[in-house]
């Protein structure tokens, strides 16, 4: 028997570009850790929208900040002051240790202007001849999806038919201190690094690495800018992944958990000596750090706080390792991670990483694949025992299922 065409589905394909696969279920509600379709299927959700909803659908502070703000004042841009934004800068540079903030939108909006502040620190700090300015990335690495950016990307993919890119970009093999080293020069602004590479398939570099990085990156005067939209605000079981090597960067970019799943909000952080480079003109963004926004942001720092959120990660990161690694079978390759932010490798000609993800859906387990092996598991951070339990036991029923057929 067919099964009936979704007109969601149908409305999506006929009038979106076709720049994305989505799994096929039409999602209409959300709470906690659990989402609804369009039929009242309910789901553990294990995506949380790429760590966007690390605080769990629909959270009532968050809400509730939300509505509060939406009834008074909402987007007025950056030509006026507002009563919201100085108290969310404030939160976050008093919790990152990070003398300022510039907001923005996004993350990639974010990543863009740390490259920006980068390169004209290089110019005017570090004296770097004028348009000489390089900046380092590292293979496999994924920091957003304009064209500078992906002009530091290994995915062939995400450059074909895009180019040209702009000059200075630069990459280097993941975890290797000696190949990092090598590529600096004079002309070196930044190395951009993620702590643990996400859409890479979840990969942690060797231990030591990031600590080596920033001991490379100050004996050469080089910023280390460190992208935590991912895995920081607690994902990884500490409030930034980089703290794992106790270590502080020049910079970070934050994005995704900021908004608390509710909007799209971000920030550069850094150092005032890296900051002051900008003037009034430099850079802006008419909806960045608008007083909707900077009310949800703050709110979402207090929550993720106060409700103890990346303990929570850390331990509940700890379990579900614990258990996904008693599974027995013979298609798991690896699981990996830290906190919260886990990948199972799978190694299986028969099956997909999405084939697996759609087997998990009829179980009841919202997930996606990275890489087409790797499935992803990044929940929201109020998840429980019993829930990790829950979703262990359908990957087991899953993996049990494609073993019999293999």
């Amino acid at each position: 028997m067919t099964k009936p065409i979704n007109p969601n589905i149908e409305l999506e394909k006929l009038y979106g570009a076709n720049n994305y696969l989505p799994l096929p279920i039409v999602l209409v509600k959300g709470e906690g850790m659990y989402v609804w379709d369009d039929a009242g299927n309910k789901y553990l959700d294990m995506m949380s929208a790429y760590s966007a909803v690390s605080h769990g659908h629909c959270h009532p502070r968050l809400v509730k900040a939300l509505q509060d703000q939406s009834n008074q004042l909402n987007v007025i841009s950056r030509a006026f002051y507002s009563n919201k934004l100085g108290l969310f800068l404030k939160k976050a540079c008093e919790l990152s240790g990070f003398e300022r903030a510039l907001p923005m939108n996004t993350g990639a909006e974010a990543v863009e202007t740390a490259m920006k502040a980068a390169r004209k620190w290089a110019y005017t700090v570090k004296g770097v001849h004028h348009n000489q300015a390089e900046i380092i990335a590292c293979r496999g690495n994924f920091h957003g999806r304009t064209i500078a950016i992906i002009g530091m990307s290994t995915e062939p993919q995400y450059q074909a038919g895009f180019g040209p890119f702009p000059p200075g970009l630069q990459v280097v093999p993941y975890g290797d201190i000696a190949a990092l080293e090598h590529a600096i020069t004079p002309n070196t602004a930044a190395f951009l690094v993620e702590p643990i590479k996400g859409e890479g398939g979840i990969v942690v570099p060797p231990p030591g690495y990031l600590k080596a990085c920033a001991a490379i990156c100050k004996k050469h005067h080089v910023l280390m800018i460190c992208d935590e939209i991912q895995t920081g605000l607690g994902r990884t079981g500490k409030l930034f992944a980089y703290q794992h090597e106790d270590i502080k960067p020049d910079a970070i970019v934050l994005g995704k958990a900021l908004g608390g799943g509710l909007l799209p909000v971000s920030l550069f952080l850094a150092g005032s000596e890296v900051m002051n480079v900008f003037t009034p003109g430099d850079h802006g963004s008419t909806f960045g750090g608008n007083p909707l926004a900077a009310a949800v942001g703050l709110e979402a720092l207090e929550v993720l706080i106060e409700e103890r959120l990346v303990e929570r990660a850390f331990e509940m990161g700890e379990y579900f390792q614990a258990q996904l690694k008693k599974i027995s079978s013979p298609l798991i390759k690896e699981v990996r991670g830290k906190g919260l932010l886990i990948g199972i490798e799978v190694n299986s000609s028969r099956y997909s990483g999405r084939e697996i993800c759609l087997k998990l859906l009829k179980h009841g387990i919202l997930c996606k694949e990275t890489h087409k092996t790797v499935i992803r598991l990044a929940p929201p951070l109020i998840i429980t025992k019993e829930q990790i339990d829950t979703v262990v036991a359908a990957l087991e029923e899953v993996f049990a299922e494609i073993n019999e057929v293999a």
